[in-house]
């Protein structure tokens, strides 16, 4: 097996899309974990909903709409200034602390990110972090119009990187980009940030469950599709070890 890239996921793979939440309590007190959760869980629905409806808006548009739904909801009232104000901590997420160290360890190999996040979106993700300046290619799901898991977001790296589906290493700690990657023919390497040993007890402990454990039930662990990853660690720390003989 000859690999010839490693592309990462961005949102909850090598940025912390929980770092919103000093950003969603200050703007609404009391209320900031349970805002986060939900406005992550519908920001993806909103992927999946757009690209099953033929109905493609980019991830600037989803990521507003699911913010605007999430306070509608919970019965919160912010005016449009004030939704993309708040938009904007997606901006501005928090690369996880064993990110850094763990491209800076691959450096020399073809590195890439593929991301649902819009061009722009992601000029200031990547911008505004320690992780400039170590990609090959950050690409956007924009190019295809549709959002992952669908096969033709996947598709960008092999036309945009020209190397073969079972030349990439897709790392992702989503449970449906893993799927979705391995599917397309990816290798694929699950950071599994919440095994799920420590999730099971997490809700044992917990009575009622609260939105951030729901969370990671929900969109932390993989997904029961028929489509395992080829490697499964705790961290992007350990990637480096892991993939040192490919």
């Amino acid at each position: 097996m000859t690999i010839k890239a490693f592309v990462f996921d961005a949102y909850g793979t090598l940025y912390d899309v929980q770092s919103v939440a000093g950003a969603t309590e200050a703007a609404f007190p009391g209320h900031g974990e349970t805002i986060t959760q939900i406005w992550r869980m519908k920001q993806l629905e909103y992927t999946w909903l757009r690209s099953a409806m033929g109905a493609y808006a980019d991830f600037w548009t989803v990521t507003r709409d699911s913010l605007a739904y999430t306070l509608d909801v919970l019965g919160l009232s912010a005016g449009e200034a004030a939704i993309t104000a708040l938009a904007e901590a997606y901006n501005h997420l928090a690369p996880y602390p064993d990110s850094l160290a763990a491209l800076d360890a691959l450096a020399g190999k073809r590195l890439a990110i593929l991301s649902n996040g819009s061009p722009a979106m992601l000029d200031a993700l990547v911008g505004n972090s320690d992780l400039a300046n170590r990609f090959e290619a950050v690409l956007s799901i924009d190019a295809a119009r549709v959002y992952k898991p669908d096969p033709r977001s996947y598709r960008l790296v092999e036309e945009r990187m020209g190397v073969k589906p079972d030349e990439v290493v897709f790392v992702s700690s989503n449970g449906f980009d893993v799927a979705g990657a391995k599917h397309f023919g990816f290798k694929v390497a699950r950071i599994a940030r919440v095994s799920a040993a420590a999730l099971h007890a997490e809700i044992a402990s917990a009575a009622p469950i609260p939105p951030k454990t729901l969370f990671k039930a929900l969109r932390m662990q993989e997904e029961q599709l028929g489509e395992r990853p080829d490697w499964v660690i705790g961290s992007l720390g350990e990637l480096p070890g892991v993939i040192a003989g490919l």
